[in-house]
């Protein structure tokens, strides 16, 4: 929470592709609590089910708000294959929270919304930049370099990203 910043500019430390997941929730109606609050609470008990299984494929993730209505995480997983099988495992969490979301969504009387996204994103289609920032999104999840490691600019750091991913 309080984080050192790391002074300079630096850059994340991935390698490969990237698997980006986010997913989120969006409060329609305040004044029903009983319905979404057992959907906000589901995900902290998966967070810890996946942080304590080094092998799971979590990387990292962040917990992000839009307005007082939405939230939202970001996370970095190491493959769509980890990312799918932790989903469809039945000896986990996702499982019985993806039901009790569903029977929830089915009698919400719109209540709350909720969404995901999975974006596989391959070596060459993404750098990132950080300028006196603790570990964050990427670099959170896979390290931190220093920026002249990778190229001072973004064109730099895509290029070789590029090159890399053609070896």
């Amino acid at each position: 929470m309080f984080a050192k910043p790391n002074p300079g500019r630096t850059t994340a430390a991935a390698e490969g592709e990237v698997v980006l997941f986010l997913l989120g929730m969006r409060i329609n109606h305040f004044w029903a609590v009983h319905r979404w609050l057992p959907v906000a609470t589901a995900m902290p008990g998966m967070l810890r089910e996946l942080s304590r299984d080094t092998e799971s494929g979590l990387m990292g993730c962040q917990l992000l708000s839009g307005s007082p209505r939405t939230y939202y995480l970001v996370q970095y997983w190491e493959s769509k294959e980890k990312l799918l099988a932790y989903a469809a495992a039945p000896d986990r969490l996702h499982r019985r929270a993806r039901a009790m979301i569903n029977r929830f969504e089915r009698n919400s009387g719109q209540h709350v919304g909720i969404w995901h996204e999975t974006y596989i994103v391959p070596p060459g289609s993404y750098e990132s930049i950080y300028g006196d920032m603790p570990p964050y999104g990427l670099a959170a999840a896979t390290g931190v370099l220093p920026i002249e490691r990778r190229g001072a600019t973004a064109a730099e750091r895509l290029a070789r990203a590029g090159r890399e991913q053609e070896k």
